[in-house]
């Protein structure tokens, strides 16, 4: 995922408080480097800890990962079809800064992460080779259809469900409400003036450490994938050294982009990422097996929304947990550290649009994107060892970071595809990480939308320096084990969020936004013109 957030260029006249360095700055970058030399000074003391708080919190508490989110979808859906979708985010009179083509497209933007590299065949071919909770023989045609089930389940509505919630209610509160876009201020319903004390500050800690471990880990995964591109074109070895330089360069590139704002720069890349992805996309579609895709994709389509409530409600009773946590309990886990980053970012895109266009265009038009994405590479990927002899999925167990690469090298111009793949992993790294790395500074600079410098660059280190730490304790399974673990207490700031947005947006709807919400649906013509202007 990626998108670039725009920054202010200017420091204007600041609330008071804002910008300042607080007891949320100095605890977390505390907490945060005390992590970092636990990682690098007693590396198997931390594994072991992980690996047994992975298992405890899984075990105990992995059912509330399902629960929460499917909570959180079904909420969102009432909402954008009950009354309350009509309101906006923002004033009665504020209209949407971007028009609907342009915001999906931003949309689609922030899903264009790496994500779609490092898992658009690894997930389907896994699955191919050991189906899901056992439900199919492997390598057969049922296999293949449960392959992308699951995969559609682990990057569709769940994922978007919690970005939504948080993009809504950041962006009401903000927009709406008046308030500093902090974690710690949508509780105001709740707490009231308590927000800006102990509690509202422990809530913004665990939303930065939420946020910071799901950009390390993302920056692992896009390590690894540059890793697998660059050693299959140009025979760089693939090891944990050339991974650790590989962070430290693209470290050094987001953190100059985050101070400096060059933000032309980061559009650039965004779009040219969004190409790159179009292009491979329409070549996949050209030359692999066209038929046999769009066949297995309307096929798995169907078996996934009708199997839709009971994956979202399959736990570990029966066994399982090993395979939950390194897939379901994981991919909500990573949603769950992205939240807060990825709702700061819809929200700033989503200023004017009523809550029913946002909900919708939030949870479909991304889902369908990746689904369509999976349902091609995987699927090709899928044909290639079902029917040509291939071994995909025996490199993917080997090493992760060899599936989409190794998919490639089956079709024409695989050469020219996987330079364009490698540059696709490099400029998601880039643009997600420099947005993120605002984000951070932002959370702790009391809400600022111009932190300081030495902040911005403070936190890129921090956060470069934490995914090396966990790559060399134990890459990828010290990745995943670390975002689980770390994401429960946020999993339930997100429950008691989305209760709360609730709890303000009903007493408004109470209050007089019945009225509001008529005047946008049939404003007058003076409003007509506004927003034309």
């Amino acid at each position: 995922m990626s998108g670039q957030l725009q920054r202010p260029r200017r420091v204007g006249e600041r609330p008071r408080g804002v910008g300042e360095l607080g007891s949320v700055f100095w605890t977390s970058v505390g907490v945060a480097a005390v992590f970092v030399a636990w990682a690098a000074l007693f590396t198997k003391n931390l594994n072991r800890v992980t690996a047994a708080s992975l298992n405890w919190v899984t075990s105990s508490f992995g059912w509330s990962y399902l629960v929460v989110t499917l909570g959180i979808l079904i909420f969102l859906v009432f909402l954008a079809f009950s009354p309350a979708g009509r309101l906006r985010l923002g004033k009665d009179t504020d209209r949407p800064e971007f028009s609907t083509p342009a915001w999906l497209a931003m949309l689609l933007g922030a899903v264009m992460g790496i994500g779609l590299v490092s898992y658009g065949v690894a997930e389907p071919i896994s699955h191919l080779a050991t189906p899901p909770h056992g439900l199919a023989e492997p390598n057969t045609h049922e296999a293949a259809v449960r392959a992308l089930q699951y995969s559609y389940f682990d990057w569709g509505l769940h994922a978007w469900a919690v970005f939504a919630v948080f993009g809504l209610a950041i962006a009401y509160s903000t927009y709406r409400k008046g308030r500093r876009p902090l974690v710690s201020q949508l509780f105001t319903p709740f707490l009231g003036d308590k927000v800006n004390g102990p509690i509202g500050k422990a809530i913004d800690i665990l939303a930065v450490f939420a946020t910071l471990f799901g950009t390390a880990t993302s920056l692992g995964l896009g390590a690894l994938q540059i890793n697998n591109g660059v050693g299959r074109l140009f025979g760089v070895p693939v090891n944990s050294v050339v991974q650790v330089l590989i962070i430290a360069a693209i470290t050094a590139v987001f953190t100059l982009s985050a101070v400096t704002g060059i933000s032309k720069g980061i559009k650039l890349l965004s779009y040219t990422s969004s190409a790159l992805s179009i292009a491979m996309f329409v070549f996949m579609v050209i030359v692999g097996p066209t038929v046999f895709l769009i066949n297995l994709y309307v096929e798995s389509i169907g078996v996934w929304a009708s199997d839709f409530f009971r994956m979202s409600l399959q736990g570990t009773a029966f066994g399982g947990l090993e395979w939950m946590q390194l897939w379901t309990y994981f991919m909500l886990a990573w949603w769950v550290s992205w939240g807060a980053f990825v709702g700061i970012f819809l929200a700033r895109i989503s200023r004017g649009r009523t809550i029913r266009g946002f909900v919708l265009g939030v949870l479909l038009v991304p889902s369908l994107a990746f689904f369509t994405w999976f349902a091609v590479f995987g699927g090709a990927a899928i044909h290639v060892d079902m029917f040509q002899g291939g071994d995909i999925a025996k490199q993917t167990a080997a090493d992760f970071g060899n599936a989409f690469f190794a998919t490639l090298e089956h079709f024409p111009l695989s050469g020219v595809t996987s330079v364009m793949a490698v540059l696709l992993a490099v400029i998601f790294f880039v643009t997600s990480a420099d947005s993120n790395t605002y984000v951070l500074g932002s959370m702790t600079s009391n809400g600022s939308l111009t932190p300081r410098r030495s902040v911005l660059v403070l936190w890129g280190i921090l956060t470069g320096v934490t995914a090396v730490a966990l790559m060399l304790a134990g890459g990828l399974s010290a990745l995943q084990n670390t975002v689980i673990v770390t994401s429960l207490p946020f999993l339930l700031i997100i429950a008691c969020l989305a209760v709360s947005f609730w709890k303000e947006l009903a007493s408004d709807w109470r209050h007089g936004a019945p009225a509001s919400a008529e005047r946008d649906r049939t404003p007058d013509p003076k409003e007509k013109a506004d927003a034309a202007r």
